[in-house]
């Protein structure tokens, strides 16, 4: 069996399940499932007295922050805001339906894949068939997102087979190509049944070769930056051209882009979603770079500089990869259970969480409430 095959049953999981009263002593860990719970929905509260009146939250010209908002609601372990959405649900569905556009995207006027991708992933996880329509023309508007510079169909960029911010974008980026294939996987079932001569489809292959372009591992990436050496095999880096962390100078004077926490997870979930099996060397090699840097106290060479996304990624990424156990300080611990305790001490009194470092809209409590809900709506399904 695929390893993709394998990791698609866990993610529907992670994603719909629902868990009745009746199954809670079913948990390993009760008292720690039920105070994650109460932490979500301790969240959840708090997210709607964020909403604006005309049912937005945050940047009304950012409709991704509305849909994370959204997208965690909907993910909250009972199920019960998905099968009866209340009021401040469907006020924010209906706005986000006003930022589709006559091209299937959903946006204001800019970041045209990173709001697309984010809204879709809201439409699909309220199991609703009154939105499959516009989740099929957004699907196709994101499929459109694909860069493919210098000649057209050949591999001859490093910026080829990935996706960017959005229209007219001249690069690609590890974090909008893991968004835009999660929104097309969790997607999929409102286009199973279409006739194949009716979609579009992804270039596949080029996905894969453009995500191997961002690893540091020189057997499959020829860069020039590529690096072998133990700080950095395996890793990630934001883009073939950039890490979001500090160049390092090598002992042999090379200058390498060095792999960061964050977007390594970003890494091993796009070649899960990818369907790069298991065993593949290059999943092989992410996994081990995460597991010798494996911390929760901050985003490995990147500090508290997209923490909060770097937590929402490691649930994902380490619920899609199905490991239950990770080092820290010297032994093997139940990453959940860690994750879990971490978020539960970071969440303020009234129920949101938020970073003092502002990079990367960080210090936007809504934004940072909504990515840690995701997470332990993950950990709480493993508990």
């Amino acid at each position: 069996m695929k390893f993709a095959q394998t990791f698609c049953s866990l993610a529907l999981a992670a994603s719909t399940t629902v868990l009745p009263a009746e199954q809670a002593s079913s948990h390993q860990n009760l008292s720690l499932y039920n105070e994650v719970q109460h932490a979500i929905d301790k969240g959840i509260a708090w997210l709607k007295t964020q909403q604006a009146k005309d049912g937005t939250w945050s940047d009304a010209e950012a409709p991704a922050v509305t849909a994370l908002a959204l997208t965690a609601c909907m993910g909250q372990p009972s199920g019960e805001l998905r099968k009866n959405p209340p009021e401040f649900v469907q006020r924010g569905y209906d706005a986000l339906l006003r930022y589709v556009k006559p091209d299937g995207g959903i946006y204001h006027s800019k970041l045209q894949n990173y709001n697309t991708s984010l809204a879709l992933l809201a439409l699909a996880a309220a199991h609703q068939p009154k939105f499959d329509p516009l989740i099929r023309r957004a699907r196709e508007f994101v499929i459109t997102e694909q860069i493919d510079l210098g000649e057209p169909g050949k591999l001859d960029h490093p910026m080829d087979g990935g996706i960017g911010y959005g229209q007219s974008a001249d690069r690609s980026d590890m974090s909008n190509t893991l968004t835009a294939l999660e929104a097309l996987y969790y997607s999929k079932d409102t286009v199973r049944d279409l006739p194949k001569s009716d979609l579009k489809e992804l270039n596949w292959p080029a996905v894969i070769e453009f995500i191997q372009r961002c690893q540091n591992l020189p057997s499959h990436n020829k860069q020039p930056w590529a690096s072998a050496d133990p700080q950095n095999k395996g890793g990630f880096v934001y883009s073939p051209e950039k890490s979001e962390a500090a160049p390092m100078t090598l002992p042999n004077g090379r200058i390498a882009l060095r792999s960061y926490g964050s977007i390594s997870y970003a890494g091993l979930l796009s070649y899960i979603y990818a369907d790069v099996r298991r065993d593949d060397p290059r999943v092989i090699a992410v996994v081990d770079w995460l597991r010798k840097n494996f911390t929760l106290d901050e985003n490995p060479a990147l500090g508290p500089e997209g923490l909060y996304y770097y937590y929402h990624t490691m649930a994902k990424a380490l619920s899609a990869y199905d490991a239950d156990q990770m080092p820290f300080a010297g032994k093997e611990i139940n990453w959940r259970e860690g994750l879990a305790k971490k978020l539960l001490n970071l969440q303020h009194k009234e129920g949101f969480w938020v970073n003092e470092n502002g990079r990367w809209w960080e210090k936007d409590p809504v934004l940072v409430t909504a990515y840690s809900l995701i997470a332990l709506e993950y950990v709480a399904r493993g508990l």
